[in-house]
């Protein structure tokens, strides 16, 4: 039985812009290029989480030597 799974926003954007075919260089570079983007969205999200909290670096030094 084969379910029918709809592509999200991001991923028809995608096929759009990727209708062509590309190096290994430019395919490398576009990878970069996406995962970049959300690493840089969770570190914002990870920032703002943390100065909500008003944590600082003594926590997170607390946190690092804690015993595991």
């Amino acid at each position: 039985m084969q379910v029918a799974t709809k592509l999200t926003n991001l991923q028809q954007e995608l096929l759009k812009l990727c209708s062509r075919n590309v190096n290994e260089k430019e395919l490398r570079e576009i990878k970069d290029l996406i995962a970049n983007y959300f690493t840089n969205k969770s570190i914002e999200s990870a920032s703002k989480m943390w100065d909500e909290k008003g944590l600082t670096n003594d926590d997170m030094d607390k946190w690092l030597n804690e015993p595991s």
